[in-house]
């Protein structure tokens, strides 16, 4: 059965409803005038209600799974087919935007919605996930939602205590909800074909390219650590300049280099220094210490390990030039998702059929899609976001530009529940 898109008019109908419920879903926050919504909180509980019975209109059997995330399915042509898996997030940040995660729920909606109306079926199954929780906000533990469905939650979540001391398990148990059954979310391998995420860029080369809609080849893979330089803290006034070993000098010419560096390994490869703490941090002492973070991130993992050890061996060689030293340790890690091949190329033909040439980019921020890949093939749909703001209450979107994003999505969605496109087991 061949493709068939959304009319403009109706594309632009389904927007509309799509903004309208990113407004709704923005209201039900535990904050007043401001976004937030956590995981089992009252607040999640709600919106999942909320976008349950938006799942049952459009003609889907609905429930909340044991890890609380919020499922829909729409049977196939042929009973227990396995199903394609769309969806994205619930849950936000502190003084979130509405678009982060709900918009690809959302859209995952109407994309169903208008097969019901037209009663089709098509020879898969297709699923809806809101994911319970992607930002790790309450408990300081992401992918915890996704996580669930592939049956990769680590034991020790359950005891991971919030700001007041709620374990997972305990605000579980308040959501009525038991962490005995953890293991009830997790779906075999054979139930689920592949994944399709549609998801604001969260950044700006959409917008400098002049396009609504782009293709993620991959997640970036991310290292963090906690690096130093240690010298001699002295008289701001007695020690002569070319006695001293400063450890903000060395700090600052490290860091130099690494806005130098980054660029010159490949253009999607970033580092960021976002933390610094000098000691004694007096006006009148020369620095003997300085604490900063290291953030590097890339879509591959050898680009992205070759910067990593560029970078330290540039700060070794600083510090050996200045007479001081230097030390570096990670303390996380998280490799690159590249999106599936095939579902890249079925993505890329049904964005450049609706608006003229499609752009492959990765994306610099994680998603559910990172967990979901571990045991299914992913691809990813960016939507361009008004000057790349995200994670803050400018987040926005055209609704012009979720027209077209619906109707991108639907042909890719047919054409991989219909059989038509075969990804890779990740």
């Amino acid at each position: 059965m061949a493709a068939v898109s959304f009319s403009a008019d109706e594309a632009a109908a389904a927007a509309a409803r799509v903004m309208a419920r990113c407004d709704a879903l923005a209201e039900i926050s535990e904050t007043p005038g401001a976004l937030t919504r956590v995981y089992l909180s009252p607040e999640h509980l709600r919106a999942n209600q909320r976008v349950g019975e938006w799942m049952q209109a459009a003609g889907m059997r609905v429930w909340q799974d044991s890890v609380g995330n919020i499922c829909g399915r729409y049977e196939g042509l042929t009973v227990d087919a396995p199903a394609l898996l769309l969806g994205s997030h619930l849950d936000t940040v502190r003084n979130a935007g509405r678009y982060d995660g709900m918009l690809g729920v959302l859209t995952a909606i109407e994309t169903v919605a208008w097969l019901h109306r037209q009663q089709r079926r098509l020879p898969q199954a297709i699923e809806i996930v809101g994911f319970a929780d992607e930002e790790g906000t309450r408990f300081g533990i992401t992918l915890l939602g996704s996580r669930g469905l592939t049956g990769r939650w680590p034991a020790a979540w359950s005891t991971q205590p919030d700001g007041n001391r709620i374990t997972v398990a305990e605000a579980m148990a308040d959501a009525g909800l038991d962490a005995a059954r953890i293991g009830e979310a997790a779906r075999e391998v054979s139930h689920i074909s592949a994944y399709l995420e549609l998801h604001i860029e969260q950044g700006p080369v959409l917008e400098q390219s002049g396009l609504a809609l782009g293709v993620v080849t991959a997640i970036n893979g991310a290292r963090r650590l906690n690096c130093g330089f240690v010298g001699h803290a002295g008289h701001a006034g007695t020690v002569p300049m070319s006695h001293r070993q400063d450890a903000l000098a060395a700090a600052a010419e490290w860091m130099v280099a690494i806005e130098q560096l980054a660029p010159r390994r490949g253009r999607d490869l970033v580092a960021t220094v976002g933390a610094l703490q000098c000691l004694p941090g007096a006006v009148n002492v020369i620095p003997g210490e300085v604490n900063l973070t290291l953030d590097v991130r890339g879509p591959e993992e050898a680009p992205l390990a070759a910067l990593l050890a560029d970078l330290l061996r540039t700060g070794e060689t600083i510090a050996q030039r200045r007479g001081v030293r230097f030390h570096a340790e990670e303390y996380y890690a998280i490799p690159a998702t590249p999106c599936d091949p095939a579902l890249q190329a079925a993505i890329s033909t049904a964005v450049a059929q609706v608006q003229g040439r499609s752009l492959a980019l990765p994306s610099g921020a994680g998603h559910d899609a990172i967990a979901i890949a571990e045991r299914w093939p992913v691809g990813m749909l960016f939507v361009r976001c008004r000057g790349g703001v995200s994670h803050h209450p400018a987040e926005a979107v055209q609704a012009e530009d979720v027209a077209l994003a619906i109707q991108a999505y639907s042909l890719v969605v047919q054409r991989v529940a219909g059989g038509h496109v075969s990804g890779e087991a990740a």
